[in-house]
């Protein structure tokens, strides 16, 4: 009997092993390997056209007047004959967009010589005049001048000639 009592308690626990598997609920099991699901099936929406970039519009020189004087709104009575002694006012009407361009005007004399060169910083978002002004305490020599004007180092605007007698 002492047989039979262990074979049965052996058999009794395999048998409790087995029910205990089979009512044991089945985990999901996860695939790293699989493949995606395919994507579900949508109404296509239209991509937006595209819109165009509004940056702002560089600035350039739409007008350069040489001039004795300046008015209170800065425009500036076109001379093309100047006194030794006369102030000599380059004026520069800019249009567009600028945040510290550097806006200059040189004055060369008939051979070429440098009489004067001058420059200030332009902040603007719309038109906008800058006066440079040219004294010579000595006297301006009579001759040919040439009046150009650059804005950060380029050549813009139509260089001006005048004369001092």
């Amino acid at each position: 009997m002492k047989k039979t009592s262990i074979s049965t308690a052996v058999l009794a626990a395999l048998l409790a092993t087995v029910a205990l598997a089979g009512c044991k609920k089945k985990e999901e099991t996860v695939d790293n390997n699989a493949q995606p699901a395919a994507p579900v099936a949508t109404t296509p929406v239209e991509p937006a056209a595209p819109q165009p970039m509004t940056a702002a519009a560089p600035v350039n020189v739409s007008g350069v007047t040489v001039g004795k004087t300046a008015a209170a709104d800065k425009s500036v009575a076109s001379a093309a004959l100047f006194a030794p002694k006369d102030v000599i006012i380059i004026s520069v009407r800019t249009a567009g967009t600028a945040t510290n361009a550097n806006v200059g005007a040189k004055l060369t004399y008939q051979d070429g010589q440098v009489a004067g060169e001058q420059s200030q910083v332009l902040n603007t978002t719309g038109d906008e005049t800058t006066n440079i002004s040219f004294t010579n305490a000595n006297g301006w020599p009579a001759g040919k001048y040439r009046a150009e004007v650059t804005v950060d180092g380029k050549a813009a605007g139509t260089p001006q000639e005048f004369e001092v007698k």
